[in-house]
């Protein structure tokens, strides 16, 4: 398309009927601000054959725009010769793994995931090169990555040699450049298959505003560029997108659309009395029971409220949860379910997930010049989402460390290879751990038996434990939902593979009514995303005293001087969160009684099940923070005694062990728990064991 004065003049006329507000505002900006954004519905209105050719030719369409810009009347003495017109809300969205050679030089918009980034730098695009014989100035246009001389020699007329030939850094042309990677987005790929990646060429103001694990759409030129070979050029090109704009998709979860329809529904749903039961129902229907957990995992997904204070500081809404318990106990099922739920959601395994697996990993930059950089991990991939790990208590230490900072300020603090960079994580954590025995033991710390450390523990607002216990009555149910479960999959099986099968499609759907959600998957997924769009409850005044009396409550039962510490302030934040999320479950902008004594219903549930000490059967919120109760911090303080008045008048400082179990057993301790204590105070480095007959005090 050939910038012309007809094309000129229309396209002027365009941006003064569209975008005259817009222009003045950036001459009034101007250096600072270079860019003016045109939304193409606006220019598809103004004229189609216009519209079209931008996708056709868009360099050519670009450069006119920005030529009937600079050419524009402006009230102020400025000159926009180095303003930008940017492009957004095409058409044209085409998935990467969909490029193809017929794209080459078509103006595209691709979606997803920052993978990497470099680091900003300057870019030559005109060189000035100095002549060594006669001084004259020549000026070389840059377009590719590889610094061109002059070839066609020095300019002045009686030179005219070839070289040599200085560069000029001062006077010539620059322009800052950085190079990204986009990757499909999770939630977008099917199958076992891996997500493609595509790489992008950012200048100007574009650069320094993407960072990995954002989801951006990046408007822009498909381009091609040659692989390199040590032989010479291939025959295979490489894409590489010019950016020409970047929208961002930063909202949570704001890629699923929902219709007028769908939205009638949806406010249908949430107007039904048993919402709730209808919900927890379509989590995971194979699985039978375990409701408590099933209506958490309905709490995370609908999170509380993000608050963000004048102060700077933000208080996190999303909802951690664990699951720890027995095998065999669909731990595992229920994460992938809750992962496939979630609009975006990421699942990874403790064995398989290494500490910048989950966080971030520094990378050598393979496009540019073999920089470090960062990578992105799972939690940065379910910004805004749902991450399940699954077999936490299999992570190595380090690596669940890394776990801290992500799940209560939500960002990941990278220091590697000299880069020092934050990331954002703001996700629900969904883990499931196994005991380290491989079946757990009511009469022993929670602590003890996931090997996960307590500072870890105490992140996670709800606690579930998920016991293998024989019950008649429960047994014949799971084993009449399990067995119907499966006859009604080889029905369905049996007509899909066998042309001559009589079974109806009627019979198999009577056989599944037990297996069907009540609302369907998508649809709650829509219901989920709908609701953390729009719904921000307000908690009404009983609520909060609920809660705060709840919260009190329990807080007395520790004030007496040897009584133990039932809940902290963290357990009142989880209470707040809890109860946010349940009033989003029906779309209501009240947080109401009834939602916190839900709450409270549920948390309670979780502190009998491992904030009880079982040897005194009182509430002891030390269990889940440090990973041993008063009682027994109380007794290894007077195991501790013992050994060290034992060691005091013994011969060489060390205590015989007969002699400590005797003592021991005066003041109340048993063999077995004397046993236990020793363990975790030679772990400590308290004492040492010199031989199998004597225990030793270490002072410090």
């Amino acid at each position: 398309m050939v910038v012309d004065e007809k094309w000129n003049k229309k396209l002027k006329n365009f941006l003064k009927r569209y975008h005259q507000d817009d222009v003045l505002e950036l001459a009034n900006s101007y250096p600072d601000k270079r860019s003016l954004i045109v939304n193409y519905d606006k220019l598809e209105v103004f004229d189609r054959d216009i519209a079209r050719d931008l996708m056709e030719d868009p360099e050519s369409v670009i450069q006119s725009l920005e030529f009937a810009l600079k050419d524009m009347d402006l009230p102020l003495s400025k000159k926009l010769d180095n303003a930008h017109v940017r492009v957004i809300n095409i058409p044209n969205r085409i998935p990467i793994r969909d490029l193809r050679s017929k794209h080459l030089s078509k103006f595209v918009a691709i979606e997803g995931m920052i993978r990497r980034a470099t680091e900003v730098r300057p870019r030559i695009t005109k060189a000035a090169y100095k002549c060594m014989r006669c001084d004259t100035i020549t000026y070389v246009e840059q377009p590719g990555n590889k610094l061109d001389e002059p070839y066609s020699g020095c300019e002045n007329e009686n030179c005219g040699k070839r070289g040599p030939f200085k560069l000029i850094v001062e006077q010539s042309e620059f322009i800052d450049s950085q190079k990204g990677q986009i990757q499909e987005s999770p939630e977008s790929l099917k199958g076992g298959s891996n997500p493609q990646s595509i790489e992008i060429n950012f200048n100007d103001d574009l650069t320094g505003q993407i960072y990995p694990g954002d989801r951006v759409i990046v408007n822009g030129i498909l381009r091609s560029v040659p692989r390199a070979l040590r032989e010479g050029k291939s025959t295979f090109y490489d894409l590489v997108l010019d950016a020409n704009s970047i929208e961002r998709l930063d909202q949570e979860y704001d890629e699923l659309n929902i219709t007028a329809e769908e939205e009638q529904q949806i406010l249908e749903l949430s107007r039904d009395p048993g919402i709730y039961d209808k919900i927890v129902a379509s989590i995971a229907p194979t699985i039978y029971g375990n409701e408590n957990v099933k209506r958490a995992l309905m709490y995370q997904l609908f999170s509380g409220v993000v608050k963000q204070f004048p102060d700077g500081t933000r208080t996190r809404g999303d909802i951690h949860v664990i699951l720890v318990g027995d095998p065999g106990v669909a731990k595992s099922q229920l994460l992938r379910y809750i992962v496939k739920l979630s609009p975006r959601g990421v699942f990874a395994s403790g064995k398989s997930a290494s500490a910048s697996g989950l966080t971030a990993a520094a990378v050598r930059d393979d496009l540019g010049d073999g920089r470090w950089t960062i990578e992105g991990g799972a939690l940065v991939m379910a910004d805004m989402g749902i991450a399940a790990v699954d077999e936490m208590d299999k992570m190595r230490d380090e690596d669940k460390s890394s776990l801290h900072e992500a799940m209560e300020q939500q960002t990941i603090s990278i220091a590697k290879a000299g880069i020092i960079a934050t990331l954002k994580s703001r996700c629900a954590l969904l883990g499931a751990a196994n005991p380290v025995y491989g079946r757990f033991n009511r009469y022993e710390s929670l602590a003890d038996q996931i090997d996960m450390p307590p500072a870890l523990l105490s992140r996670f607002d709800l606690i579930f434990l998920l016991l293998d216990v024989p019950q008649s009555e429960m047994d014949n149910k799971i084993a009449g939902h399990v067995i119907q479960t499966h006859f009604a999959g080889e029905l369905m099986q049996h007509k899909i593979n066998i042309s001559s099968s009589g079974i109806t499609q009627e019979y198999i759907d009577s056989q599944m009514e037990n297996i069907i959600p009540e609302i369907d998957p998508e649809l709650l997924r829509k219901y989920v995303a709908y609701s953390r769009r729009n719904v921000y409850p307000i908690m009404d005044e009983d609520a909060r005293m609920h809660l705060s009396d709840f919260y009190t409550s329990l807080r007395k039962q520790g004030e007496g001087k040897n009584t133990p510490v039932p809940v902290t302030a963290r357990q009142l934040e989880a209470l707040i969160r809890l109860a946010e999320a349940s009033a989003r479950v029906r779309l209501s902008n009240r947080v109401t009684m009834d939602d916190a004594r839900r709450t409270t219903d549920i948390t309670m549930e979780c502190l009998k099940n491992v904030g009880i000490d079982p040897s005194t059967g009182m509430l002891d919120a030390d269990i889940i923070m440090s990973g041993i109760s008063k009682s027994q911090r109380d007794k290894i303080e007077i195991v501790k005694d013992i050994i060290k008045i034992i060691s005091e008048r013994s011969e060489g400082h060390k205590a015989p062990r007969k002699e400590v179990y005797a003592e021991a057993e005066k003041s109340g301790i048993a063999g077995d728990e004397l046993d236990v204590y020793i363990e975790k105070m030679r772990k400590k480095g308290d004492i040492s064991e010199p031989d199998k007959d004597h225990i030793k005090w270490i002072s410090r």
